[in-house]
C-alpha cells in the first residue's frame, strides 16, 4: 500500500480557519476530510455523481422551421434598449 502524502499549508487567516471548520462541522467531517475532498473536486479527481436524467434526449432533437423563426424574433437586440 502506497503511503499518502501529507502537506502543511501556513498562512491560514483566522476567517478561512472558521470558515472551514464550519463547513466541515455541517459536511459532519474532519476539517482534514473536508479539505481532501474539497481539493479532489476542484482538481477533478473526485468521483462524481452521473446524471442519466436527460439521456433519453440524446440524438432526439427534430428541425423545425416554425420553432426555428420564433427563437431567431426572440434574439433580436433591440439597440435602443442598449445606449
Amino acid at each position: 500500500m502506497k503511503q499518502a502524502n501529507q502537506y502543511t499549508i501556513r498562512n491560514i487567516s483566522p476567517q478561512l480557519d472558521q470558515a472551514l471548520k464550519s463547513e466541515a462541522f455541517k459536511a459532519k467531517k474532519s476539517v482534514n476530510q473536508y479539505v481532501v475532498e474539497t481539493l479532489e473536486a476542484i482538481t477533478g479527481l473526485a468521483e462524481g455523481t452521473k446524471h442519466h436524467d436527460f439521456d433519453f434526449l440524446i440524438g432526439s432533437w427534430v428541425k423545425d422551421p416554425l420553432q426555428d423563426k420564433i427563437l431567431k424574433e426572440q434574439r433580436k437586440i433591440d439597440k435602443d434598449l442598449w445606449k
